[in-house]
């Protein structure tokens, strides 16, 4: 057995290459995310004709049944996890391989028509995204049993966000630079390459409670639900994470309508975005290590709605001022994703179900992720439909709308999701402070 191939023990200081090595296959997941929940809508809806109420029901429609799997697949993973490293490697390969399958599908669809395309979205949708959400939980199972305190494990998911954060802007630029078919060649090796690497990266401990598995039988599906930390940190994870979903969903009609902005803009506005808050992380696990989590993330939160609020007062042709919003809050971008996984790595430890059922908890906390994308989507396009705004509307009422439900309706949400996480969390009496 390797040096690499080693049980990990949590009180190490992880290794760069280590860290590396886990990380690096977020980059691969993060890419595949931007095409799906980014450019996918804005290409159904702009380029192959479908109506924005349609793509945007559709949608919805699809991310509440993924969602609906996320538990299952939670506990799959702990399946696997209950056998070995290696069988989780395994598994994850197939799903690597219908992941980059079913994206291709989406992109270069077979058939014409309008109630067709819908079919074909829709079922593509979810072969894809079912894939995507193993691989998802799979990797994060990975990173909660490398276990550690509070500073190492914001450091982990630091690894896998950060990578995560080069595969958004690779995708952007490629996407804009070379078309689908040249970004999803190059989506495919780095999912292999990432997936090549985990096989080097720290293997999870073997939990001892998991060597008699006559006497450990599973949890109930609902477990985690059933405890009141989690439901707490649920709440202002679910709350925070529409309120970033929004934007996402609308960014590129945002862009193209509102701002004028040309393809090459729109690619830089997005590497601005996403490499300003890969740049933050470290200075993130600065302010983790002095104020603590909860803190932090607070932080981030009120940093992101003083960077991004004043977007609803632009007009078109500014697009220096957007692109320095870009800046602003992909800074605060880098708390929204060093410090929830932390907190829910940690919380998993103090309930005891590090390295034995921790696949139930992320299978919840990704229906949360998928629930707050399907209500993002499905809410918000039909929205501005009813509103009167259609791809390419130059109508100043309509892009005013479109302004307001990109960047006031986010900020509203991201100050309800502060208040909660300081009522919830910081101020609660039974919540154990970092």
């Amino acid at each position: 057995m390797t040096r690499a191939h080693l049980p990990w023990t949590a009180a190490q200081v992880l290794p760069w290459r280590a860290g590396l090595a886990y990380g690096l296959l977020g980059l691969p997941l993060a890419f595949a995310a931007l095409p799906l929940y980014v450019v996918l809508p804005h290409y159904y809806a702009s380029d192959l004709g479908l109506p924005l109420a349609t793509v945007g029901a559709l949608l919805m429609l699809v991310r509440l049944m993924d969602a609906g799997a996320e538990p299952l697949l939670g506990r799959l993973s702990d399946r696997l996890y209950r056998r070995t490293s290696q069988a989780v490697l395994w598994v994850a390969g197939a799903a690597a391989l219908l992941l980059a399958l079913g994206l291709a599908g989406l992109f270069f669809p077979r058939v014409q028509g309008k109630a067709a395309l819908a079919v074909w979205m829709v079922a593509g949708l979810l072969f894809t995204c079912l894939a995507h959400s193993l691989l998802v939980i799979a990797h994060q199972a990975w990173g909660v049993r490398l276990g550690g305190d509070a500073l190492q494990r914001s450091r982990i998911v630091a690894w896998r966000e950060g990578a995560g954060l080069l595969g958004v802007v690779t995708a952007s630029a490629l996407s804009v630079a070379w078309g689908a078919g040249s970004m999803l060649a190059v989506f495919a090796l780095a999912l292999l390459a990432g997936w090549l690497v985990l096989w080097r990266a720290p293997r999870p401990p073997v939990a001892v409670a998991l060597r008699d598995r006559g006497h450990q039988p599973s949890p109930a599906l609902w477990q985690p639900l059933a405890e009141s930390p989690f439901r707490r940190l649920l709440t202002v994870f679910l709350c925070n994470g529409i309120a970033s979903a929004i934007p996402a969903a609308l960014m590129l009609f945002f862009a193209q309508d509102r701002l004028l902005a040309t393809q090459p803009q729109i690619a830089l506005f997005l590497v601005l975005y996403f490499v300003s808050g890969a740049l933050s992380m470290p200075a993130w696990l600065r302010v983790v290590r002095r104020f603590g989590l909860e803190r932090a993330w607070l932080a981030g939160m009120l940093l992101a709605v003083v960077c991004f609020g004043w977007a609803a007062g632009l007009e078109g042709g500014q697009v220096l001022a957007f692109g320095v919003i870009c800046v602003l809050s992909g800074m605060a971008l880098g708390a929204d994703l060093a410090v929830p996984g932390a907190l829910l790595a940690l919380l998993i430890e103090r309930h005891g179900a590090q390295g034995v059922h921790d696949g139930a908890y992320l299978g919840w906390w990704n229906l949360a992720t998928k629930l707050n994308l399907a209500l993002a989507a499905g809410a918000t396009l039909p929205l501005l439909q009813w509103l009167g705004y259609t791809p390419g509307s130059q109508d100043f009422y309509a892009l005013q709308h479109l302004a307001w439900v990109y960047a006031l309706l986010p900020c509203a949400l991201k100050l309800v999701a502060a208040s909660l996480l300081h009522l919830l969390l910081i101020d609660s009496p039974d919540h154990p402070q970092e």
